[in-house]
């Protein structure tokens, strides 16, 4: 059991003993947002819209699902949008894009998903501000900014505010350390998306659906449900939440041996040697960090996002006409 789940979602011993520690974070994300909203730090506008997608907590909730799932929209109903990220394990800090043949560990894992799955430019670097500007000069039909995990990056100023939530919800609702939240519960955003059991009134419900298996690999050939029946499955998962993962898995019938690792765990050739094994099963995420391992038994899950069909018109109605910067 990790120490979140231990002591971030529930009330504990250690949470109640860190209580005044995280009495103290929240004073200073109060001075850091008031220090913007009086002018001391500088917010940037960009020539675009931007719809940025974060959580008020620490941990993953399904903003990349989200993302491409927004991305698509947008696409089709006519417009160009742009991705940046801070790109978290890259190994650098300067704006730069991000190529589906990159490699993880220098692009960050969630970047390159999103430049392989989404067909859209994505650009990452340490200053969103400055990702978003270069992606800009690079990419001048771009017409909207998708921002991943920027709702504490106030550099940039946004026209549209998502928080992502998980059935998690905001644990023990205290903040770091003593608990998961980045900022306090009642941070107002444009909308809150819950990604797993009935949304609470106001808020916007997410599905992820299963949408097939692919060999990890060149090719990236698909794989039949009915291929891993009967197999010895083991599934290992390196994601915010590996729990909903084994339970995705769960849910198709599928039987393995379940291994949790931490998010955006780099993946050594010795993590995946399993005994007993046909087929190792992982996420996306996991699956880009895996890909150059030349094995043959790396199976990753796909997952695509639904999302409500109000939140989509909301966001339309918000971007429509915004009058450049």
């Amino acid at each position: 059991m990790s120490f979140a789940s231990r002591h971030w979602y529930r009330l504990s011993p250690v949470s109640i003993l860190l209580y005044p520690v995280s009495l103290v974070f929240r004073l200073v994300v109060f001075l850091r947002r008031l220090l913007y909203r009086v002018g001391v730090l500088p917010q940037h506008r960009l020539r675009v819209p931007v719809i940025v997608v974060g959580n008020l907590t620490v941990g993953g909730t399904g903003k990349t699902p989200l993302i491409l799932a927004l991305a698509e929209f947008l696409r089709q109903r006519g417009l160009r949008p742009g991705i940046v990220s801070r790109g978290y394990g890259s190994a650098r800090s300067e704006p730069r894009a991000v190529r589906a043949a990159d490699d993880a560990g220098d692009a960050g894992d969630e970047p390159l998903l999103l430049a392989m799955r989404s067909g859209r430019p994505v650009w990452v670097g340490a200053s969103r501000v400055a990702a978003a500007r270069a992606l800009l000069a690079a990419h001048g039909d771009c017409d909207v900014i998708l921002c991943d995990d920027g709702l504490q990056h106030y550099g940039l100023q946004r026209d549209f505010e998502i928080a992502v939530e998980d059935e998690r919800g905001h644990g023990n609702g205290l903040l770091l350390p003593a608990g998961p939240l980045r900022e306090p519960a009642g941070r107002r955003v444009d909308a809150t998306v819950v990604n797993g059991p009935e949304p609470r009134p106001g808020s916007y419900r997410m599905r992820l659906r299963p949408s097939g298996f692919l060999r990890i690999g060149d090719g990236a050939e698909p794989v039949a449900l009915s291929e891993l029946s009967g197999k010895r499955l083991h599934a290992v998962a390196g994601i915010g939440n590996p729990d909903r993962f084994f339970a995705q898995l769960s849910g198709m019938e599928l039987l393995f041996v379940a291994h949790p690792f931490p998010d955006h765990h780099r993946f050594e050739p010795a993590d995946l040697d399993f005994p007993d094994c046909d087929l190792v099963l992982m996420t996306e995420k996991d699956a880009v960090k895996c890909r150059h391992l030349g094995r043959r038994d790396l199976v990753a899950a796909r997952v695509d996002a639904e999302l409500d069909p109000e939140l989509t018109d909301l966001i339309l109605k918000r971007i429509h006409g915004r009058a450049p910067a």
